[in-house]
């Protein structure tokens, strides 16, 4: 589990995952502090089990399922990444419940200062925009943001300038692909409302004939 809170910027190793899967090498500094074979660590919010640590280089292996659904197969040699190590039980949760299980990839569309802070606005799929809500939350390139608006087919968020300093988002151009993941709270929300009447035994239905059976009517 993750909250959001990007810990450091890295840089890639190497380039064009494009044989369907493979290996991403990433040169860090902070997160090799304590980084472990095996442990999980988010990379642009996609979480990525490390299988080598070789002085300051760290390497994850990519499925095809993962370079389906993100943008680490369009990554280049020296771009940069976005790297959290998965929460500590002890550790402070600043931003929201991450998995860093990416569910689509949107679009960057319009940047536009106001203040302080950059507006970001981002294209994204039917499947993103249904849980979003204004103020909710939405991790992009493992992010943890606020939405500040909603359109039919669109969001945007504001950036201050910390987050613009110790991210890779104010380095995206227009039209950058980027990784989404929804609200986990909302998805499962959702899931469990939805009716289970192909889960529930037929004779637990409820009936007037078996009200009837058991004296109540």
């Amino acid at each position: 589990m993750f909250t959001g809170i990007i810990e450091e910027i890295g840089t890639t190793l190497n380039s064009g995952l494009t044989s369907g899967s493979g290996e991403i090498k990433i040169a860090a500094q902070l997160i090799l502090s304590d980084a472990e074979l095996g442990d999980s660590i988010a990379v642009n919010g996609v979480c990525l089990t490390v299988t080598g640590i070789a002085g300051p280089e760290i390497s994850f292996d990519v499925s095809a399922e993962t370079l389906r659904r993100s943008n680490l197969g369009t990554l280049k040699k020296g771009d940069p990444v976005n790297l959290e190590r998965a929460l500590a039980a002890d550790g402070r949760f600043g931003g929201h419940m991450v998995s860093g299980h990416i569910d689509d990839t949107g679009t960057l569309i319009a940047k536009q200062d106001e203040g302080n802070a950059v507006i970001f606005t981002f294209a994204a799929p039917a499947g993103i925009m249904h849980y979003l809500i204004e103020k909710g939350s939405i991790a992009i390139d493992g992010i943890s943001l606020t939405v500040a608006a909603l359109k039919k087919e669109s969001f945007s968020v504001a950036v201050i300038p910390h987050s613009l300093q110790k991210t890779t988002l104010g380095r995206h151009r227009i039209g950058a692909t980027v990784n989404l993941e929804n609200d986990l709270v909302a998805k499962y929300i959702e899931k469990l409302a939805q009716p289970r009447e192909e889960t529930i035994r037929p004779q637990a239905k409820l009936s007037l004939e078996t009200l009837q059976k058991h004296g109540f009517a």
